[in-house]
């Protein structure tokens, strides 16, 4: 990843990049690195193309000695998309390049910026008015409500570099999307349009151009709210503009742009839409829609700045089930139009209400936000580190994740786009619901805001677990309806082993994350179920080693002795021990201390082969889609997932040392230009460095190999390159992270949207272990500890509060950035 925080990019360098702005569960868009705003999903439909055409910002410049007069879009020209493989992050949408054509743009962007905070700076040679961008969606960790907002907020500081007065107008512009689907491009006459209002609403110190569509019943999925604004309260309105010609003409009003007067819209010009009434209070006409348009004039001094803040707020609260459900059609299913609403919209009337507490509480919002992204880069984080970090809570916050009315927390394997149109399409989410499986990875959730990833746990317990203690790897919503607990899931199967070991892990982790001792007790015995099916059905003998066909996130089934479900299982048992100390349960504490200690004897004995861990079928296994011999590159991932949960070793340290130094250096590729891809390509030219997922360096590869052995998957980078700075293998871990970081720099691949079966995928979220990995510290609030290792400035999080801690030699400081303190410092 190039490095965004300490220097900013030319635009034509990471057309690419694409910050998105929303909050958790509300849907969004996003900042290109040329300032221009794309990817609409404010409906959360997931759709990375989405398109509202003529909206963004716009300027005129004027000068009255030496004549000036220059209009254009607030953005740099747009870049051709690069081609990157799977990827849409850089596609430009027809709209925008005709208006870029017939505008004119900035000269020079450049992009600078942490998420979730986005600046541009923009120049051009033919005006001496320099604008700087700033657009944020609030952000808090440990705090939902205010990371949950749907809403953008932007200010524009506009600078006089020349030697002369200039005055003009900066101009913001957004479409009136209530009743759009958010997938079906909008042209001349688009399904769902049609009967839009937009109209002007002034006061404290703001004016508005407030969006709906009555025509549509406030029950449609599709009914919603939209409000523009600027903080002028007698900014110029033009609330009805039909399209850029029209806004262009509204532009090049002379009252408009004397820098003095304000008018309420414009006049007109030739177009008889100019001539609305007052407020513009008019609907559109059928397939069609509105732009609200807000101007604010400004006059500036050589040398003079001023700043001009604009929000865009929506408000969709209906969620209905769009999705297709994994397992057998059910007839319920087919009957019923199932509602699960946003959350957000219990929280807001409309877009109205959260437009009033974005000008309520704008500086304290931004004054927030940007506490915590100094928290990352203020750090002994190196600048790529921070940025990667903070880049991580853009997935809980993407359209792959939202809450329901019914306020349980719901997130895809990722949003459906161009990684996935060969099985599913393009538009929504990818994989139901809460999938434990790719879910096993994701550590940001938690490390961010652990409420949410507990409510995912009581989901799992209350909701999707079956009498016999199973839990199965999809939801089906609404949570009502029958479980998938007695048939075929989908992806694999039956449900995936791998994601109820985690469910023990993270069960461990969200004590340690303040879930606390109540919390425990009331889910200890679900925990109780879980573990005995786990180990009645795979470990009938009690010798702590795993047998039978093992379901996977690899979308088929294991089997045999492997590493990769056996160092799960001797974690699960650790983590296990540990919560029935917790739960004042010994004699479980004690039984699964002894099925550990056998297990781990025993695997290590039956599977290490001298340099890393290999797969031993049973008699009667299935040979197809295993790995053997094989290198895979999540062969000790439970050791990965013990290092999280301050576990200890659970396999021989020097035997799992030897493993990760194979796997990286086995599987590390350097150049896939030559490489033969069987199915997906998530790495394509001679320059991309990637992590496989399996490899046979030696020979014997299978002839039906494990499904993706040659892909290579954000999220098992992440999570091999953290296990080596937790073992001390530096140079290791930096060098799987260099190539995951160089690909997504911006020039071909996002660094905000790392795919896999889908954009903003959740299995990248393994990447929040890098913090812990890299500075040693580790909250467990079970115990009222906080851990530190490493000297340096480092960010803590826990549920009461965030801040930084310093470690030197002599001392250790914690300093709050956020909430409260109460822990104990445990120094390594």
């Amino acid at each position: 990843m190039t490095d965004i925080l300490r220097q900013e990019l030319p635009h034509s360098a990471v057309p690419a990049l694409a910050m998105p702005i929303g909050g958790i569960g509300t849907g969004g868009f996003a900042v290109g690195a040329d300032g221009s705003l794309r990817q609409w999903q404010l409906h959360g439909m997931p759709n990375h193309v989405g398109a509202l055409p003529g909206t963004g910002f716009w300027l005129r410049v004027t000068q009255i000695e030496p004549p000036l007069d220059v209009v254009s879009m607030v953005q740099g020209h747009p870049v051709d998309d690069p081609g990157a493989s799977l990827t849409t992050d850089a596609v430009v949408p027809e709209w925008m390049s005709a208006a870029a054509d017939r505008f004119g743009t900035f000269a020079s962007a450049r992009f600078s910026g942490t998420y979730p905070i986005a600046e541009v700076g923009l120049s051009d040679p033919r005006h001496p008015v320099a604008v700087t961008m700033r657009a944020l969606n609030p952000m808090v960790p440990g705090d939902v409500e205010t990371s949950g907002m749907p809403s953008g907020l932007f200010s524009f500081t506009l600078t006089n570099t020349g030697e002369f007065p200039v005055h003009g107008t900066l101009a913001g512009s957004l479409l009136n999307a209530a009743g759009w689907d958010g997938i079906t491009p909008i042209g001349e006459h688009t399904p769902g349009l049609g009967g839009n209002v937009n109209r002007l609403l002034r006061g404290r110190g703001w004016s508005r151009v407030v969006m709906d569509n009555p025509s549509i019943d406030e029950s449609d999925q599709l009914a919603g709210q939209l409000v523009l604004a600027a903080d002028d309260p007698s900014a110029a309105v033009l609330a009805r503009c039909t399209g850029v010609e029209h806004l262009r003409a509204f532009l090049d009003s002379r009252a408009l742009n004397d820098g003095r007067s304000r008018l309420e819209v414009a006049p007109t010009v030739g177009d008889p839409q100019l001539n609305a009434p007052r407020g513009g209070s008019g609907a559109s006409a059928p397939g069609r829609s509105w732009l609200g348009v807000v101007g604010v004039p400004y006059w500036l001094e050589p040398g003079q700045s001023r700043t001009i803040r604009f929000s865009m707020s929506w408000h969709f609260p209906n969620r209905f089930v769009d999705i297709e459900q994994f397992g057998r059609p059910h007839p319920e299913a087919g009957a019923s139009r199932f509602y699960l609403g946003n959350g957000y919209g219990q929280r807001y009337r409309d877009a109205l209400d959260v437009q009033a507490e974005v000008e309520e509480r704008w500086d304290d919002l931004v004054a927030r936000t940007s506490r915590w992204t100094e928290t990352l880069t203020t750090s002994s984080l190196a600048p790529r580190e921070a940025d990667y970090l903070a880049a991580q809570a853009a997935y809980v916050r993407s359209p792959t994740c939202f809450i329901g009315a019914d306020g349980r927390f719901y997130g895809y394997e990722g949003s459906l786009g161009a990684s996935t149109w060969m099985w599913s399409g393009v538009f929504g989410g990818s994989c139901p619901l809460n999938c434990t499986h790719v879910w096993q990875y994701e550590a940001a959730l938690a490390g961010l805001w652990p409420e949410l990833e507990r409510d995912m746990r009581d989901t799992e317990f209350d909701v999707m677990q079956a009498p016999n203690g199973a839990i199965p790897h999809r939801l089906r919503v609404p949570t009502y309806l029958p479980q998938m607990t007695h048939e075929m899931i989908g992806g694999p199967e039956e449900p995936a082993l791998d994601g109820m070991l985690a469910t023990i892990l993270k069960s461990l982790r969200d004590v340690q994350r303040g879930a606390g001792a109540e919390w425990l007790e009331r889910r200890w015995p679900s925990l109780q179920r879980l573990y005995r099916h786990i180990a009645e059905k795979w470990d009938a003998d009690g010798d702590g080693v795993l047998h039978g066909i093992q379901p996977s996130t690899h979308d088929i089934d294991l089997a045999g002795v492997n590493p990769f479900m056996g160092t799960l299982w001797l974690a699960a048992l650790r983590a296990y021990e540990e919560l029935a100390l917790l739960a004042g349960d010994d004699d479980a504490a004690a039984e699964a201390r002894a099925r550990f200690e056998s297990g781990s004897r025993g695997y290590d004995e039956a599977i290490f082969d001298g340099t890393h861990y290999i797969q031993r079928l049973d008699e009667g296994d299935p040979t197809d889609f295993q790995w053997l011999t094989g290198i895979l590159s999540d062969q000790v991932i439970g050791q990965w997932w013990a290092h999280q949960l301050g576990l200890g070793h659970i396999l021989p340290a020097e035997h799992v040392r030897s493993a990760l130094r194979h796997v990286v250096g086995s599987n590390l590729r350097h150049g896939f230009a030559d490489f033969t891809h069987p199915y997906r390509v998530y790495a394509d030219t001679a320059d991309d460095v990637g992590l496989l997922m399996c490899s046979w360096p030696d020979g014997g590869r299978p002839e039906v190999p494990t499904r993706y052995a040659d892909e290579v998957w954000t999220g098992i980078e992440a999570q091999v390159a953290a296990h080596c700075l937790f073992e001390g293998l530096d140079d290791a871990g930096q060098a799987v992270l260099d190539g995951l970081w160089n690909r997504h720099d911006g020039s071909r691949r996002n660094p905000y949207n790392e795919i896999e079966c889908g954009d903003h995928y959740a299995r990248a979220m393994a990447g929040w272990t890098l913090l812990q990995a890299r500075s040693g510290v580790r909250v467990d609030e079970a115990t009222g500890s906080l851990h530190v290792g490493a000297n340096g400035r480092w960010p803590w999080v826990a549920s009461t509060g965030y801040g930084t801690v310093v470690v030197t030699d002599d001392d250790v400081a914690v300093e709050i950035a956020e909430g409260a303190f109460g822990l104990e410092v445990v120094r390594a």
